[in-house]
């Protein structure tokens, strides 16, 4: 399963992405815009997870938009979850130590497609 040195090694491996650690969490920035973070939960998350509330690491990502996160979900929640904090928030919450490589790939790369420049994204997908 995915590490925090897969994420930044994923994440680093995309155009203009800078590695920040403030506030003791890592954070992942493409120009100035943030597309993905280390999220630890909150006493409000746990509460309203209960059970479901994941015992290990949490990355938090952007997505294109609210239906993709449902999906994500719905597809996967054993790996791919949300709190009341982000309803109606383009981003999902990963539990990392139970998503695959590949699939963290993924995530990340439409995280940084998100929320990259329009132009630096379409460079960087027509030189696919």
């Amino acid at each position: 399963m995915a590490s925090w040195e897969d994420v930044g090694r994923i994440a680093r491996g995309l155009p203009d992405v800078t590695e920040e650690n403030g506030r003791g969490y890592l954070a992942w920035s493409v120009g100035k815009k943030g597309f993905a973070w280390e999220r630890p939960l909150r006493k409000g998350d746990l509460e309203a997870l209960g059970e479901r509330a994941p015992a290990g690491p949490v990355l938090c990502a952007y997505v294109p938009d609210v239906g993709v996160k449902d999906v994500l979900i719905a597809d996967d929640p054993a790996v791919f979850f949300t709190t009341p904090h982000f309803n109606g928030f383009p981003a999902i919450l990963v539990e990392l130590d139970r998503i695959d490589v590949a699939t963290l790939d993924e995530v990340l790369t439409e995280a940084w497609l998100c929320r990259a420049p329009k132009r630096l994204a379409k460079e960087w997908l027509e030189s696919g």
